[in-house]
């Protein structure tokens, strides 16, 4: 059975985490969830309050990561996957994940990056020049480090296929399986 590596931290998003461990697994592809460390994350849910300009957050799921981001051999893996929500703000400095996400690229896998999760890939230094899209509070993130920036439900560019936020996730991950099953 082929591997997808899904990436997650502390308040991750809880639909950008979710939707896509199953998706994929429905494929028969085993989901490794990795995360800076092997041991139990706190996942959190986003949703709109009537009287913010921004979204709220509150607990949602807890999910263990399989693997530590240093244990990590990307070679084994057919894809990559990083969940949005808070967690890429602190694991975008973690060294063995821009590792990966660098050799991922390199090799031409499919990476699946939804709504914070572009900030891994705008610091693995992968998205220069490339079209992506993702929540608009990370637009200057995307752009600063080279991205075109499309407000668009997925924008796919070679093997990146990016999302907006949990709303987009059909496309999303309709789109990134397509990439991934490509070499079945």
């Amino acid at each position: 059975m082929k591997k997808v590596l899904l990436v997650i931290g502390d308040a991750a998003e809880l639909f950008d985490t979710m939707y896509p461990l199953y998706r994929i697994r429905e494929d028969n592809y085993q989901v490794v969830v990795a995360g800076p460390e092997k041991r139990v994350y706190h996942l959190v849910q986003h949703d709109k309050h009537p009287d913010w300009d921004i979204t709220i957050e509150s607990p949602g799921y807890k999910l263990a990561a399989d693997i530590a981001f240093r244990d990590v051999r990307p070679e084994e893996y057919a894809g990559l996957v990083i969940t949005g929500g808070r967690a890429p703000e602190y694991i975008r400095y973690d060294e063995d994940l821009l590792r990966i996400v660098r050799f991922m690229n390199e090799k031409d896998l499919p990476i699946g990056s939804v709504c914070h999760g572009i900030e891994v890939l705008a610091t693995a230094d992968i998205i220069r020049g490339r079209k992506v899209t993702t929540v608009k509070k990370c637009r200057f993130d995307a752009e600063v480090c080279g991205g075109v920036f499309q407000d668009k439900e997925v924008v796919v560019d070679g093997n990146l296929v990016c999302a907006r936020t949990w709303h987009d996730n059909h496309a999303w991950m309709r789109e990134f399986m397509k990439l991934l099953n490509r070499n079945r």
